[in-house]
């Protein structure tokens, strides 16, 4: 169960754990270029105040573009250095999950669909 921080900022939604090590960012419908550079502060942040698992709440999601893509692989390197992770869950829109099938996602980061 999640306590501590329930915070919105913008877009994003987060969700932190009362022990410090799990976040959850719960992402709007979308991920792209207009808002990504707020989504990579927010996981920066996130890492910076020591959480190292952190989960990418799909349940809106129904875009994630590129250059989000490319922050969530940057980021699953970085927190691996930590025994930590990044991961997909709830991910529900059918659209999504054949989106991170065909970029085989699932070969370097967890995907949880619901």
């Amino acid at each position: 169960m999640f306590m501590g921080a329930n915070r919105m900022r913008k877009e994003f939604a987060i969700k932190c754990d009362e022990n410090g090590e799990c976040a959850v960012i719960i992402l709007p419908e979308e991920v792209i270029v207009a808002n990504s550079g707020e989504f990579k502060k927010t996981i920066q942040e996130l890492f910076n105040k020591g959480y190292y698992r952190i989960s990418l709440d799909c349940r809106n999601l129904k875009m994630f573009d590129t250059a989000a893509v490319s922050a969530v692989t940057v980021f699953q390197q970085k927190l691996k250095e930590y025994n930590g992770e990044i991961k997909f869950i709830n991910v529900v829109h059918d659209y999504m999950k054949h989106y991170f099938r065909t970029l085989e996602l699932d070969k370097i980061i967890t995907i949880e669909e619901a």
